[in-house]
């Protein structure tokens, strides 16, 4: 499983995604936008080391990055609220999968969610629609990961 980190905007959520890719095993995180990657302080600071056991790659254009990606194989799911998300557990997750998670105010654009091949969503029960981007992405590679 790899990870696409579009337009993130917190050095410290980038810091503690980074942490939940090393605990469950995601080797690959593509940097793209203004996402901070492993040189600003911040990402070291909150990603405690864990960054020394993750391959990192920074990608300026998120479409051309996510077209490459399917020209290798890869299965290109996008983690945002949607009226055709499905829920994490309804999906069957391949080890050519790559999770696509974006701004923490926006989501994913419109033209990164027509370039996936799925949507996925995290079943909430609360008064809040959504969840910080860091704990989304910790639940969602939890769930994916599962074996």
């Amino acid at each position: 499983m790899k990870l696409l980190l579009d337009n993130i905007r917190s050095a410290y959520n980038v810091g503690s995604i980074i942490r939940s890719c090393d605990a469950f095993g995601v080797k690959e995180i593509y940097f793209s936008g203004i996402t901070p990657d492993w040189d600003d302080p911040k990402v070291k600071k909150t990603s405690l080391g864990a960054e020394r056991n993750i391959n990192g790659f920074i990608c300026t254009d998120t479409i051309l990055k996510i077209k490459d990606l399917k020209l290798d194989g890869n299965k290109i799911v996008g983690l945002e609220i949607h009226k055709n998300a499905v829920n994490l557990d309804q999906y069957a997750v391949s080890k050519n999968t790559v999770l696509v998670v974006g701004n923490e105010v926006s989501g994913l654009s419109e033209d990164v969610i027509s370039c996936c091949d799925r949507l996925l969503q995290i079943p909430m029960s609360g008064v809040k629609e959504s969840l910080n981007v860091s704990v989304a992405t910790g639940i969602a590679l939890y769930e994916l990961t599962k074996v």
